[in-house]
């Protein structure tokens, strides 16, 4: 077990409510997930548990999790609740209530007042990342949800950071809440932390620097705010670099194709907020750059902790002008030690270096609900052609679109097959992202 795991899962087998701050990556999912079937009553077609998360990318992933964890129990019904998608089908889909929802604040108490969802059978509510649902302005929509749910339950509430308002909320909705705390900090040693002091205008050449002289194959930009991540995405585009900017202003559709373009190596360099990134899960991510400092370092740590999981080394490089030393300060006594502060001038940039990713991504006009699955791609594609199966990537499936990750060289033949072929005996219309 974890050690939030450990920690945690006595006393929500017991029953009893849970106050714990556990960073993302911890296993908290499969903590309250096993809490959850624990005393699921499989044969009551009624809603016993609620998970409310601040984005739908973490809503998809506690889901897929859950299912996991629930292979074992037949006919277990879990269903994902989220906004930025059409009603109709979870309308639909409620019309036989579910034994677990999974879902976004908004979209839940959208539900609940239509009265398609109903509480009257809730045992356990769980809050994942309540810190970052606050920090969205969810708090409003939680604390109505809350006061439509049964008040015998038992409430489990995880969150990164510990701001005053999550120790407000846990005394409001929560009765004599075990407090769980596990160190924030990243003992191993697997990540490489490295600071560099700059000065005004440096910020963009220094971070392209750093870029050439690490040159990692897949690292995550934190920015502040979103009208910086687009400016840098810009930037760096110019720069002949591949980016992808993750911010508020996107639709889920573009969200959705951003996410799956960086998880399946068809883009190097993601640029995000911290809000757009909460809840991804990355792997074999290479390198986390703070292109500006948050004022937190709590924030600081969950950046960072995005790199180096798994047992393998990571790399987190900030950058500081000298007006933000004491944000730097700050850090340090979180971590009770001094940080690397390295010279620019230990930069070494290889010149003429293009960091190009390995894998492209082609988008195909159907999905789920035309009853296209992964093998249908895959066969399209290998089926009496010369492309072997190992040059083939992820294949991600929403409900109306899909898309395959195919290697750079092989992605104009991978096109022209899918262009010209069939998938399932259909055309369908198959175009190239950039």
């Amino acid at each position: 077990m974890t050690p939030i795991q450990a920690q945690s899962l006595p006393a929500i087998l017991k029953g009893k409510d849970l106050l714990a701050q556990a960073k993302t990556g911890s296993g908290k999912t499969a903590a309250f997930g096993i809490g959850i079937l624990h005393n699921l009553e499989p044969q009551e077609y009624k809603m016993q548990a609620l998970v409310l998360c601040p984005t739908r990318e973490l809503a998809d992933q506690v889901s897929k999790e859950l299912r996991r964890l629930a292979r074992a129990i037949p006919n277990t019904k879990i269903l994902t609740l989220c906004g930025g998608v059409p009603t109709a089908p979870q309308y639909a889909s409620l019309e036989h209530q579910p034994h677990i929802v999974v879902g976004t604040p908004g979209r839940i108490l959208q539900h609940l007042q239509k009265g398609s969802l109903k509480t009257n059978s809730l045992t356990m509510l769980v809050l994942d990342e309540a810190d970052r649902m606050l920090d969205m302005g969810f708090s409003e929509d939680i604390m109505q949800i809350i006061d439509m749910t049964p008040s015998k339950r038992q409430t489990l509430l995880f969150s990164a950071t510990y701001p005053d308002e999550i120790k407000y909320i846990s005394d409001t909705i929560q009765k004599d809440p075990v407090d769980v705390r596990v160190e924030a900090s990243h003992e191993n040693k697997k990540i490489k932390q490295v600071f560099y002091e700059i000065q005004k205008g440096e910020r963009t050449k220094t971070l392209v620097t750093a870029l050439k002289h690490y040159r990692p194959e897949s690292s995550v930009i934190f920015c502040n705010r979103k009208q910086q991540c687009k400016e840098l995405a810009e930037e760096l585009w110019q720069q002949g670099f591949h980016v992808l900017a993750l911010h508020g202003d996107l639709e889920q559709r573009e969200r959705d194709q951003v996410l799956v373009q960086f998880s399946n190596k068809s883009s190097s360099i993601l640029i995000a907020t911290d809000v757009a990134a909460r809840g991804l899960d990355i792997k074999d991510l290479q390198a986390v750059i703070n292109f500006e400092l948050s004022p937190d370092p709590e924030v600081y740590i969950h950046r960072i902790g995005r790199t180096g999981r798994a047992g393998n080394e990571g790399l987190a490089l900030s950058l500081f002008m000298p007006s933000e030393a004491p944000k730097v300060t700050k850090i340090e006594e979180y971590l009770k030690t001094s940080v690397n502060i390295e010279k620019l001038t230990s930069l070494k940039p290889r010149e003429n270096f293009r960091l190009s990713p390995p894998m492209v991504t082609l988008c195909i006009n159907a999905g789920r609900k035309d009853k296209i699955r992964a093998g249908d791609i895959l066969g399209a594609l290998t089926k009496n052609t010369n492309l072997p199966g190992k040059q083939i990537g992820k294949i991600d499936l929403f409900d109306n679109i899909a898309y395959v990750a195919v290697e750079r060289p092989i992605a104009k033949q991978a096109l022209k097959i899918l262009t010209e072929g069939k998938i399932k005996g259909r055309k369908f219309r198959v175009r190239k992202l950039r």
